[in-house]
């Protein structure tokens, strides 16, 4: 995977609509945990390749500086050899004096070669160094969609929940509207009406029948009355 494809992906997935893709979802829920498990997915892919991004930098600094120490250390060999090429030749021994300029010469090549090598790594070390700040910076986006994804999730399923809960006490309230139990109490209570009035007839009725009785008695009481009154005076106009 190329440092281009890395960057274009953190960078796309770092800029994504979550309220776009929400809004397009016919289940937000199963799109929010799927594009939960992508971008884990993608993160750790990412990282992955940046941790190898990152690698090849810091071995590009490390032979920067072998190359940077290497010019310097080939610098002082130089000096010495040239020195010493110095002091011979004073001292007329100009084959071994030619000998150490030759020496300081090699170091210089080698110096020279080393700050070319140095020299050649710096703009590549610059704009790595760029790239690898750019993927850190998208890494650091990404993990924040991913929470601000798992708290969308969350907040969905505790409003999902909500509404269900609201529309079953809804379909309730509706069921007993429909139903109207109120109407069979008001038909109960006719019938044990209807049930109170009988009884209090029936004992009317009953006590009506009672003082009839009683009148009836009543009546045959005051026949007798008159029949033995009249056989009294029978018997007092006989004596």
């Amino acid at each position: 995977m190329s440092k281009q494809t890395i960057l274009g992906r953190v960078t796309q997935l770092a800029k994504a609509n979550l309220n776009a893709l929400l809004d397009q979802a016919e289940d937000p829920q199963k799109m929010l945990d799927q594009l939960i498990r992508d971008y884990t997915n993608n993160i750790s892919e990412a990282e992955q390749a940046v941790a190898t991004t990152i690698g090849n930098l810091r071995m590009l600094e490390a032979d920067h500086k072998e190359d940077v120490e290497a010019a310097s250390e080939w610098g002082v060999k130089a000096l010495a050899a040239s020195r010493k090429a110095d002091e011979l030749r004073a001292s007329g021994a100009t084959a071994d004096a030619d000998k150490f300029d030759n020496l300081a010469k090699v170091a210089l090549g080698r110096q020279m070669q080393s700050e070319k090598e140095a020299g050649t790594a710096e703009p590549t070390i610059a704009a790595q160094t760029e790239v690898v700040d750019k993927l850190k910076s998208g890494l650091d986006s990404m993990k924040s969609k991913v929470a601000e994804l798992q708290s969308k999730r969350d907040e969905l399923v505790a409003r999902a929940r909500t509404a269900q809960a609201q529309n079953t006490m809804t379909d309730a309230v509706k069921n007993i509207d429909v139903m109207d139990p109120t109407s069979d109490l008001n038909r109960f209570e006719e019938k044990v009406r209807r049930e109170e009035a009988m009884a209090m007839g029936r004992q009317e009725l009953a006590a009506s029948s009672l003082d009839a009785q009683f009148e009836y008695l009543e009546d045959l009481g005051k026949s007798s009355e008159i029949e033995a009154r009249l056989a009294a005076l029978k018997q007092g106009r006989a004596a």
